[in-house]
């Protein structure tokens, strides 16, 4: 059981279930006291004690009824002579080659007659169709192989030829070419027999993997998407990318939204250690401690959302809502012609919906940089404050437009940093209608963000500057 548990725990990690060690060790004191004879009670009782959100317990659901599902052997075609009744094959006398398959006790029983080759145990089992044993092998022989360590599609052949070995497949075939000459039936039955045992192994094997391998093929997946330039990205790739935004969100949340403990105390002041215990002789029974101040986190995030670098704004935008946890304090504005304030829209909307609200309102234009931070000079730069950072995200193309970098210029006085992440590569800077190197030199941070990697990067050493 704690190992069958144990498979369980990893499989149910690879479909985005969060385990803890606590957690795996109260599901398996609640499995030890219900048992595994009925599944119903098996799965309701590891769904409430691992699944935390509707959308893991969905996962749970799924990976549970995938491991615990045994394939069965596929069922050989029948020989007309076992479409005899019961009846009557207790009154005919059976021929001294006569192969029945209920009786599965030895080789030298049922297939030990003049002429005929002993057969071994495995050909013996698949003759019988004996389906409970034949699993029984198949999930010791899984065990035997390490089934559970499959972690690519590319492997699938190579346990499936481990399994079989372990099983015996070699005195399979040759039981099968002994039996062709001395029964050629019985040889085509045991051959089709065999077969099935493959299709059985195989489907053991991609079970498995669906199992196993899921972490490490979405890992990999993840690793190859996370560099995907992500202007160039198809529509199924997007839905991927939203995916892997909030995973990378959750990540960030997870490593900094932790409260500080109340422990961490700083240095210790040593002059008004010592005046505060002046009535001890200066023994220190009171010490005083120098606490760092740390500000409350603002973020003013700025987005470009014309045509060139919509997709990617729609991905910043994203990642930055789903900070909130962390950031207590966001206000987004997106702008192609005209500056507008998008926070509500994210805050109260789905991102497709929002993503869609926004694009409609602001999105697909020409970007005019001058027109659009002259819009947030006049409504909205009181908000900026010593205490905020001002983030643009935009490839400061400006279509030969008047830039404004006077204003950028106000902006990052006031403000405690401006960063500007910038989806072009960094060749393509200063080039055509590209005011980045004037931009930048107004700006505390200039970085180049045009795969998902650099933008999780970016967006955490912005946050990490609050902690």
């Amino acid at each position: 059981m704690r190992e069958n548990l144990h498979r369980f725990f990893r499989a149910a990690r690879g479909a985005g279930v969060r385990v803890s060690p606590a957690e795996s060790i109260d599901a398996m004191r609640a499995v030890a006291d219900i048992g595994f004879s009925d599944r119903g009670i098996l799965k309701d009782t590891l769904l409430l004690t691992l699944a935390k959100t509707r959308e893991e317990k969905q996962s749970l659901g799924e990976c549970f009824e995938l491991f615990f599902d045994h394939p069965e052997l596929d069922k050989p075609p029948s020989d007309a002579a076992d479409d005899t009744s019961g009846d009557e094959a207790q009154d005919e006398p059976k021929a001294d080659n006569d192969n029945s398959p209920g009786d599965s006790s030895g080789a030298g029983d049922s297939h030990s007659g003049e002429g005929m080759p002993e057969l071994g145990a495995l050909a013996q089992m698949l003759m019988s169709q004996d389906r409970n044993e034949i699993a029984t092998v198949i999930a010791q022989a899984a065990n035997a192989a390490q089934l559970s360590e499959i972690r690519y599609f590319t492997q699938r052949g190579l346990f499936s030829t481990r399994m079989l070995d372990l099983m015996g497949i070699a005195r399979l075939r040759d039981d099968i070419d002994a039996l062709t000459t001395a029964n050629p039936s019985e040889a085509e039955r045991l051959a089709a027999a065999t077969q099935g045992l493959r299709d059985s192994v195989r489907e053991a094997v991609s079970q498995a993997l669906l199992l196993y391998g899921r972490e490490e093929s979405e890992n990999l997946r993840n690793d190859i998407l996370r560099n995907a330039p992500m202007a160039r990205l198809d529509p199924r790739q997007v839905k991927e990318m939203q995916a892997l935004i909030r995973m990378i969100a959750r990540r960030l949340r997870e490593r900094y939204s932790k409260p500080r403990k109340r422990q961490r105390r700083g240095h210790l002041d040593v002059r008004r250690t010592l005046r505060r215990n002046a009535a001890w002789g200066g023994v220190p029974f009171l010490t005083t401690w120098k606490r760092r101040h740390r500000d409350k986190p603002r973020i003013v995030a700025i987005c470009d959302v014309s045509g060139s670098v919509a997709r990617v704004s729609d991905f910043f935008l994203l990642l930055i809502h789903s900070l909130h946890e962390v950031v207590s304090d966001v206000r987004s504005f997106a702008f192609s012609g005209h500056l507008i304030e998008v926070s509500d829209i994210l805050k109260t909307k789905s991102p497709e919906e929002a993503m869609s609200e926004i694009m409609s309102k602001a999105g697909f234009g020409s970007s005019d940089y001058g027109r659009s931070f002259a819009d947030f000079e006049k409504s909205w730069l009181n908000i900026v404050t010593p205490k905020t950072t001002v983030i643009v995200l935009g490839d400061a193309r400006t279509n030969n437009l008047d830039p404004r970098a006077d204003i950028l210029r106000r902006i990052g006085e006031r403000s405690k940093r401006l960063v500007w992440l910038n989806p072009e590569g960094r060749m393509a800077w200063g080039w055509g209608d590209s005011e980045m190197p004037r931009y930048a030199t107004f700006c505390s941070v200039v970085r180049q963000c045009t795969n998902a990697r650099q933008l999780e990067r970016a967006v955490s050493d912005i946050v990490a500057a609050y902690q």
